[in-house]
């Protein structure tokens, strides 16, 4: 296809020759060809226009470039402003020396430090968040710097990620620039209807809706995931973030439902099974034949490990070849076992209610076990049944008090959820 050209030269002080050629055909710009014309059929024409140019202001001071370093172990202020290419030695001797910029005497590993410099490396303004949450603001003025600290200006924006799966779900977030913490929470929200591990398939897409945190003006890092869309096998699941008035937050569907189930269907975040529910497993610790009537969730040692659902520890200690274990019981007839645990979390004691997703315990070794993982149970009137393939109940749904209120939210959300899966197929054709 032929494209509309532009060229220009410079034609004496202060003015610029600009010279279009265009493709015509009966007075009308072409942008596509109709079926069996060649660009031999068509006139071109060619036309001059003298533009005026702007009046260009001199720089000011407060024009300049930003940088920013990630402040590593073993830093000083020096090696930091090395890194950001300040060769400006009175911006130095001032940091160095002004009292009001003492928050940079003790820099934090994994914070960053945010400055603005001009052409030739002098400093024009420095921002950076210390230990407490204060932020220290270096500006210069035409006498010389200010430094002071106060509270930063926070603010919360949503942004729009689309992608496709192609290898892994990771993959195509980092594809798309989707953040981990971001990439987790979707998984998480979607765990009751899809099984990452097992379910994925080339083409699945997302889109999600998510807040990102703004400090002083400068990115601070993912919030909450708002709203997501994601289409495993041809169907399409969806979330929506609510949040009450008492402060609690959950996701439903765009009908009210709530996308929580009454109990997870894995205590650890991202992990592998490396023994299933079975009748019949040969032991690797015993070395017979028996019943495995649980899941192994393989992990490192020190995994945090999560209740399953809400509930009341009646059991934290030692048992045979459980070791350490934990057993929650639920409301009604069911009950969770966690069992080879390195640790118990804090407050983990009998009678101490639990939430879903609350710490209980770490990932460890003891009692029975050959390496680090956790074995899991879900018991129905005390007997095991495969937490795997089980029924989960839903949690409460939607309030219907809220539900009007709800629908208005979600509806702007709904639309961008739709062009980020429209622009997803889009680029995938």
């Amino acid at each position: 296809m032929s494209k509309l050209a532009i060229l220009a030269q410079r034609a004496g002080a202060g003015r610029i020759t600009t010279v279009f050629v265009m493709m015509v055909i009966g007075g009308v710009a072409a942008f596509g060809f109709v079926p069996g014309m060649t660009e031999t059929d068509m006139a071109t024409r060619l036309v001059v226009r003298d533009l005026a140019l702007p009046a260009l202001a001199p720089a000011s001071i407060g024009e300049g470039y930003w940088r920013e370093s990630r402040i590593e172990r073993g830093d000083t202020l020096g090696s930091v402003l090395a890194r950001l290419s300040i060769t400006d030695r009175a911006a130095q001797q001032f940091l160095r020396t002004d009292q009001g910029a003492r928050p940079l005497y003790q820099l934090m590993p994994g914070k960053s430090v945010r400055v603005e410099t001009d052409d030739d490396g002098r400093l024009i303004s420095l921002r950076y968040l210390a230990q407490g949450g204060a932020l220290l603001r270096v500006d210069r003025r035409a006498d010389g710097f200010v430094a002071a600290s106060a509270p930063p200006g926070y603010g919360v924006r949503t942004e729009v990620r689309a992608g496709e799966i192609r290898s892994s779900l990771f993959g195509a977030a980092d594809a798309v620039g989707l953040p981990d913490a971001v990439t987790m929470q979707l998984a998480e929200v979607f765990s009751g209807d899809i099984d990452f591990y097992h379910d994925l398939r080339r083409g699945d897409r997302f889109a999600v809706v998510y807040e990102m945190r703004d400090v002083d003006g400068a990115p601070a890092g993912a919030g909450k995931l708002v709203a997501a869309e994601f289409v495993n096998k041809g169907v399409a699941y969806r979330a929506f973030l609510w949040r009450g008035a008492d402060g609690s937050e959950a996701y439903y569907t765009e009908f009210g439902k709530n996308l929580r189930k009454a109990f997870l269907r894995s205590p650890v975040e991202f992990t592998r099974i490396t023994s299933g529910f079975s009748l019949a497993r040969f032991h690797p610790f015993l070395q017979t034949w028996r019943a495995h009537k649980g899941v192994d969730f393989a992990a490192p040692t020190g995994t945090a490990v999560r209740a399953a659902g809400d509930g009341k520890v009646i059991f934290a200690g030692r048992q045979n070849g459980y070791g350490n274990v934990v057993i929650l019981q639920h409301g009604g007839a069911n009950s969770t076992v966690y069992a080879h645990l390195s640790r118990f979390a804090a407050g983990t004691r009998p009678g101490a209610r639990v939430g879903q997703g609350t710490v209980i315990g770490y990932v460890g070794q003891t009692g029975w076990a050959t390496g680090p993982h956790l074995h899991y149970e879900f018991r129905v009137n005390s007997i095991q049944r495969n937490p795997m393939t089980i029924a989960l109940p839903d949690a409460p749904p939607l309030a219907a008090a809220d539900r009007p209120a709800y629908v208005t939210r979600i509806a702007p959300l709904a639309d961008a959820l739709a062009l980020g899966q429209v622009v997803t197929i889009a680029a995938g054709e």
